[in-house]
């Protein structure tokens, strides 16, 4: 009787096993660290009787959030049938 020989599929280098997705959102966070670091001095920002001092970039998040709260809540609606 003869062994059967397996072999094993060639690796794929850490490179290759990295998607596209994945290349996409590291991308995103080199960007997003980049611009942290470049937003970092305070600014006013003054809403109604209110004087906040806070970084920018902490400001632009929260209405990034903010943003993204609404069109979920909007795209939820959107989704149920009318009654």
């Amino acid at each position: 009787m003869q062994a059967k020989s397996e072999s094993a599929p060639p690796r794929r280098s850490l490179l290759a096993r990295v998607s596209a997705g994945q290349w996409l959102a590291l991308v995103f966070t080199v960007l997003a660290v980049i611009f942290v670091l470049s937003n970092r001095q305070r600014v006013d920002i003054e809403f109604l009787l209110l004087t906040v001092s806070s970084p920018m970039w902490l400001i632009l998040l929260i209405m990034f959030l903010i943003g993204l709260l609404s069109g979920a809540l909007l795209m939820r609606r959107k989704g149920r049938a009318p009654r």
